[in-house]
């Protein structure tokens, strides 16, 4: 139990609060995607992020902290996260940081099933997906990072 504890408080200032955001950010994102859908819950993403992403650098640092500790926040979480909840709060820490990135839906038809996967790519690179499991998902041509298309 005290092992968790020690590696927080090992962390860095950033770090820390990052992990907070994403412990408070996944458990939102799961009820309001159950309660709402995807579209306001992504458009309520998108307004909150009010700041507009300002650069396309991807350089390591914040990219990879931000996803270490979604994964660390998802996984000391009492509850289990899909990939889009993990997906959306990448991509949603990472705008609020000023890094430009693309939420990538893809979906599959495995054994008769059918499948869906989300992931966040920077720069065409998916930065939460360390096998390359997304490569066997045909994604959707149109990237989730600007504002819902009007109905017409």
């Amino acid at each position: 139990m005290w092992e968790p504890l020690q590696r927080y408080r090992a962390l860095d200032p950033e770090a820390r609060r990052l992990f907070r955001r994403a412990a408070l950010l996944l458990p939102w994102i799961r009820v309001s995607l159950r309660l709402r859908g995807f579209s306001p819950t992504f458009a309520a993403l998108q307004q909150r992020a009010n700041s507009a992403p300002t650069t396309s650098d991807t350089a390591n640092d914040p990219v990879s902290k931000t996803n270490r500790m979604i994964h660390a926040a998802a996984r000391y979480s009492l509850m289990r996260h899909t990939c889009l909840e993990e997906s959306l709060c990448l991509w949603y820490l990472l705008r609020k940081q000023g890094v430009t990135s693309q939420l990538r839906i893809g979906v599959r038809k495995e054994n008769g099933k059918f499948e869906a996967h989300a992931w966040v790519e920077c720069n065409g690179q998916a930065v939460n997906q360390p096998e390359a499991s997304h490569l066997h998902y045909a994604a959707f041509e149109k990237e989730f990072s600007g504002p819902p298309a009007e109905p017409s």
